[in-house]
């Protein structure tokens, strides 16, 4: 029996055989061997519905476990990265790491740089291998490096680190984003997509009420209790494991990559599911299209379309995502510090005040997450660009002119960030759904990894260097170039942003398996 007969022998379903990651990394492995054995010969054009079947689906309790499943891992990003920030200045201490604030800035960089690296890799990986194995493979780097973090001695340790839980964050974005928004219906993807990425900020918020109690050095030694925050989160980051035991590999996916019996046997199977829990007929999807499937389609396939048919597609998600990322990266790596060197607020109430801004961050894309389908993609991405980055010229200016006091401070940056989170998780969304489907996860991969670049990695190191200078107008500098892009982005989304809202993905760009 040849190696593609084998493998046409295990469809991967919802309900597995015992050990249903081995066996998919197994496929993936004969996979390979198969494509160096055997003369490449495409397959021809078959006629699919599913697209189609899978957006006319009711909202039910599936939809709902993909949610949980896939983006409960931002909501432990949230904690952990909430607080490396929070416990930036005890990590100053002698009897801790010895931290400087260039130290700090430099730690937030080299997680940022683990995570563009990991979006390029696994990007990649995604669109070839399928999105189930990738985002298994992402979440045990991930909790990896949130555990050896617990246990950093140094600058160096603790950097290294952070660079390996970034490896496995960047790949989380490419993995989990390209899944929900092909199992999602179409008339729920702008709203799951942005409350799912905006759920960060629960993490964040839980992180923040758990910094006061971890450095509380009555309950804790002042060595202990910032390692008891990353070993904790952790250990119940392990939890996540079992529950993507729910979430199948996208139908899409398979169809586009020579396994459309599979594809079929996974959308009956949800469709059985959705007509239990909803008690519901499904209607017959009236449309069905014609795919042309490859089992990879190389490279320079996919960037001669990005660069080429998609270019001003790729210019709209390249500005939003260097946007939001140099903003995000700039306040929340250091706002810590600037509590501490500006407003002497203690070490151990910082994270008081980090709490409204993750609250604000999270109510931001749940209050107008519905908006983004029924308003429209354009209007809604233009409208919380622009609002947030006017708020945060006048913020700058307030704080410049030392106006401002911890609470004042704080509030500005709840209203800030009610809008910015929106727009932040738009990009995403954004990069997500305005390319073809082959393309997908690598398209998320590169503009999160090249926004990430030129706007995340370069933005801790930086504000850090202009707190250490002691001067509000040195950082207030730093706010209106976030500002001004901010701005920038508003206008290029107005004049290039796409139409998405109520869509199917394969109308906004057409599958590269159709030609």
């Amino acid at each position: 029996m040849s190696l593609l007969a084998q493998q046409r022998m295990a469809p991967l379903g919802l309900h597995q055989t015992a050990d249903p990651e081995l066996a998919q990394v197994a496929r993936i492995g004969s996979h390979f061997i198969e494509l160096l054995r055997e003369p490449h010969i495409l397959p021809p054009a078959l006629q699919t519905d599913i697209p189609f079947r899978l957006d006319r689906l009711p909202w039910s309790r599936f939809h709902l476990l993909v949610v949980l499943g896939l983006g409960i891992t931002w909501i432990l990003d949230g904690l952990e990265v909430t607080i490396v920030g929070s416990l930036g200045p005890a990590l100053q201490s002698p009897d801790t790491l010895r931290l400087s604030s260039a130290n700090l800035g430099s730690i937030a960089s080299f997680y940022v740089a683990g995570a563009v690296a990991g979006a390029l890799v696994f990007g990649w990986t995604t669109d070839r291998f399928g999105r189930r194995v990738v985002f298994y493979v992402t979440l045990i780097i991930y909790l990896t490096g949130v555990l050896l973090s617990a246990l950093a001695w140094n600058f160096w340790s603790f950097a290294l680190f952070r660079l390996v839980t970034g490896l496995g964050i960047g790949g989380e974005y490419a993995a989990v984003n390209s899944a929900i928004d092909e199992l999602i219906p179409a008339k729920y993807r702008g709203r799951v997509d942005l409350i799912v990425n905006g759920s960060f900020w629960l993490g964040a918020a839980f992180g923040a009420l758990a910094t006061p109690f971890l450095l509380n050095q009555q309950v804790f030694a002042v060595n202990l209790g910032w390692r008891l925050g990353f070993g904790i989160g952790g250990v119940l980051g392990l939890a996540i494991l079992m529950l993507r035991g729910f979430v199948p590999e996208s139908p899409r996916w398979l169809v586009t990559h020579c396994r459309n019996d599979e594809a079929e046997t996974i959308v009956k199977q949800i469709e059985e599911k959705v007509a239990a829990d909803t008690k519901q007929s499904l209607d017959e999807p009236e449309r069905r299209l014609e795919v042309h499937p490859r089992k990879s389609f190389g490279l320079s396939l996919i960037f001669s379309a990005m660069v080429g048919k998609y270019r001003s597609r790729s210019i709209l998600a390249l500005t939003l995502m260097v946007a939001q990322s140099f903003l995000y990266n700039s306040v929340f790596f250091t706002f810590g510090l600037i509590l501490a060197h500006f407003y002497h607020v203690p070490n151990e109430k910082v994270g008081f005040y980090i709490l409204p801004l993750a609250i604000g961050n999270f109510c931001g894309p749940l209050i107008l997450g519905h908006l983004f389908d029924t308003v429209g993609r354009r209007k809604m991405i233009s409208l919380t660009f622009g609002a947030s980055g006017v708020l945060l010229i006048l913020t700058a200016i307030l704080f410049g002119l030392n106006r401002l006091t911890a609470l004042t401070q704080t509030g500005a940056w709840l209203v800030i960030f009610f809008a910015a989170s929106p727009a932040a998780s738009s990009a995403y969304l954004t990069a997500s759904e305005i390319f073809p489907l082959e393309t997908r996860a690598l398209a998320i991969a590169c503009f999160y990894a090249l926004g990430t670049a030129l706007g995340g990695s370069i933005a801790p190191s930086v504000f850090g260097r202009l707190i250490e200078t002691g001067s509000s107008w040195q950082v207030s500098f730093g706010y209106l170039a976030a500002a001004a892009l901010l701005l920038a982005a508003a206008v290029v989304e107005c004049k290039m942003g796409v139409d998405a809202e109520g869509k199917s993905l394969e109308s906004i760009a057409d599958p590269l398996s159709r030609s």
